[in-house]
Order: C-alpha cells, then structure tokens, then sequence
C-alpha cells in the first residue's frame, strides 16, 4: 500500500503579539476565569496581513527547501480559511503565484469552519493514496486571522473572553507519499455531524454565536467522532492506542474540559486518572496554540506542531487528532510520528521565530483596534501604511516577510518586507 502523509510542516505565528494575561488586566477581566483559558500570548495580525501573506510566510520555506525537480510534483495547493477575501476567488491562486509553483496545479480552497484544516489534509491524502500521480506532492495551508475593532463592537464587553483567545496564524504542510514528519493511518478516522448555529460568520467582516452552544457542540462531537473511530478501528482503545492526542484548541481550557469528558465517558477514568493524562498526552500540544491564540482552521495542525516539538519521540509514537469546525463537522484521526519527524520539525525554528515576535504595548493594540487601517472585504482601492506601529515593521524587514501592499480594482498586490514599494 502506498505510504501517504505529511513529508514537511512550517508554522508562521506573525510579527507582533500582546501578552494575554497583561489584555485581561487592562480590560479588568476576572483573574481566576482568565486561567483556566490556558493562555499566554496572542498573535495580532496587522492592517497590512491577510490570510494569503500569513498563508505564502507559512509555506515559502518548505517549498525553498525542494530541489527544483521536487518543487515541480506539486500539483495541488489547498488553502483552508473562514477569513476568506473574496466570494469567488480563492487564496490559492495567490499563493500559487507568490510561491513560483508551476501552472499545471489544481487549486482551490475550503471553508467549513475550524474543520477545513483537517478537511484540506484528508484531501490531499486520499489524493496521494488514490495513486493517480505516483511522485505527486499537495500543498495544504490552513490559514485564518480574527481581527478585533472597537468600531464594531457595542461595547468592549461583548468580547468577552473572546478577545483573548481569538489569534492569527497559518501552518503549511507539504502531504506525499514520503510522510517523512507524520505518517497517516489509512481508513482510520471517524467522523460526527450536525447542524447547529454555535458561531458563524453572518457576513464578511462579522462574527455572531453561542458560546455555551458552540462548547456543548465541540463536547459531543469530540466523544461521538471518537465512537465512530473506534467502531471503524479494530482494536482502538482510547487509553492505550494513542500516545499523545492533538485537539482542536480554541484556548486550552477548553480542550482540557473535552479531554475530561472523553475519558469519563469512554474510559470511566477517575478525576486522577484524568489529571495526569492530560499532563502527559494532551499538554504538548498547547505549546503553539498557547502563544498565537485561536488558529480555527489551522489549530490542529498547530496542536500536531506542539507535540513534535515537545513529545518524546524515542520510540514511534501514534498520535489521535480531533478536530471540530462550527456548524458542524468533526472528525477523529491517527497516525505515527518517530524521532527522525521530531527532528525536521525542530529544524523549523518555530519556538525561535514565535520568539522574535515584536511585543505589542496596549496603546498600540488599541491603535490597531480603531480598524481604520484595516482593508475590508470588497475593498476597490488602498494602499496601506507600512510605518502605523513603527516598532513592528523591522521584525518584517529581518524574516523578509510577505505583507499586503496595495489594492487596486479589487485585486491585492504584495511585496516583501525590505524590498521597495
């Protein structure tokens, strides 16, 4: 049977972060509450990033690291976003041209809420094991930005603990028949579904949901995908099969709480039992999302970042990703990871890039919070200001980061930072 998986995979956490603990102070946020969100920090993407320029920083070093003969098996780019810019046209075809990926590419993009990152990885995956290319590669890069702005808002309280949790960032990963950094398990996987309106995106640049909702949603489709796995799966056992497990995360306390769940649930686990579980499979994979915030579609796969980083790899190792988008559809999936993936993905320098972030004052965040600046969906023409958080913009000029020059007639127009406009 032909191997099929993720051969690469690069997160981009941005430029500029605030320090969570330091926003829920200032905003007067209840202390203990704040806690059990498991935060640190979050990414703030700023008025000139976008999903694309996250999208094409996340992914130009794995396509600089192939040979020219390998960069050309790529024949599928999935972008995977809910902050989506336009109606019908999709990222993608951005980010095919930012890359210099040859023509002859399928390209498109999904949306289905914080499931589209795992939704683009099983398509790619099926589509190396369906064999109809021997060699080809796909490029999936989940991608997604929340963007807050006093104008929209009635009052700052509607945020909530929304504010800050809610993050930017993108994870690329290259899938192909040489899963050198995670190996899938073929025909392992269970899938729950429903209809519910938890949270959506009722139009371009707003938001709306039930939080409470949306939290019961994620609890039963974590316990009800994880069901459908082991009814598929011969032999699975939610204690023993999986080494680590990677959720979706939304903020850790919430991944905590459905972790909790699972295992009274299936398992019958003791509140004990329970505790030092979590510390030993589920903690790894909150090291990412504990610094750039809420990822939505990409946040598995940043939770699968976490654990490469962190785990102990001296042995192959199976991992259990649950992922779970609003609205909804959910889906539990495995496969093996060992040292030699653990290796390539510290080759990244994710901890040392998240590191180089520029830290955001909070008179600066709420200058990026009056939104002026900000492009809007269906914007004709802008050009934007490079220079309105002077502090940030040599952290983009260092990483020779992508960023949003221009909209003219509708279409974006982009340069690298340290290049002339």
């Amino acid at each position: 049977m032909i191997a099929a998986g993720i051969e690469a995979l690069n997160v981009y956490g941005g430029c500029a972060y605030v320090d969570v603990r330091e926003l829920c102070t200032y905003r007067g946020l209840d202390m203990p509450r704040f806690e059990k969100l498991l935060m640190r920090e979050k990414t703030v993407a700023l008025p000139y990033e976008d999903p694309v320029s996250f999208a094409v920083n996340a992914a130009r070093p794995l396509v600089q690291a192939l040979e020219e003969a390998e960069r050309e098996r790529i024949e599928m780019v999935i972008t995977c976003t809910e902050s989506g810019i336009d109606f019908g046209k999709s990222l993608s075809t951005y980010v095919h041209k930012l890359l210099g990926l040859k023509p002859n590419c399928r390209l498109f993009e999904i949306k289905q809420a914080c499931y589209s990152g795992s939704a683009g990885l099983q398509m790619a995956i099926n589509f190396i094991l369906s064999g109809t290319s021997p060699g080809a590669k796909a490029l999936v890069i989940a991608t997604d930005i929340s963007r807050f702005a006093l104008a929209d808002a009635e009052a700052v309280r509607e945020w909530a603990y929304s504010e800050p949790s809610s993050g930017a960032g993108a994870v690329a990963v290259l899938v192909s028949d040489r899963p050198r950094l995670w190996r899938v398990d073929p025909g392992a996987y269970g899938n729950h579904a429903f209809e519910v309106m938890d949270t959506c995106r009722p139009g371009p640049d707003n938001e709306a949901g039930d939080a409470d909702l949306s939290l019961m949603a994620y609890l039963d489709c974590c316990e009800q995908a994880y069901r459908d796995y082991a009814r598929r799966v011969e032999g699975a056992d939610l204690r023993h099969s999986f080494d680590y497990l990677c959720f979706h995360t939304p903020f850790g306390g919430m991944v905590k709480g459905a972790h909790r769940q699972l295992l009274r649930k299936v398992c019958k686990a003791s509140s004990q039992e329970i505790d030092a579980d979590f510390e030993r499979r589920l903690v790894p994979s909150l090291l990412f999302g504990q610094r750039l915030g809420n990822t939505a579609g990409a946040s598995v796969l940043l939770a699968l970042a976490g654990t490469l980083e962190a785990g102990d790899f001296s042995a192959p190792r199976r991992l259990g990703l649950f992922s779970y988008g609003s609205g909804c559809c959910s889906e539990f999936f495995s496969g093996v990871a060992d040292a030699g993936g653990q290796q390539l993905l510290r080759r990244q320098g994710i901890p040392a890039a998240l590191d180089r972030r520029q830290r955001l004052s909070m008179e600066e965040y709420e200058t990026l919070l009056k939104g002026g600046e900000v492009i809007r969906f269906g914007t004709r023409d802008a050009r934007l200001n490079h220079q309105l958080i002077p502090s940030v913009w040599p952290a983009f000029e260092a990483g020779r980061h992508l960023v949003l020059d221009r909209v003219e007639a509708y279409h974006r127009e982009y340069r690298w930072a340290g290049e002339p406009g």
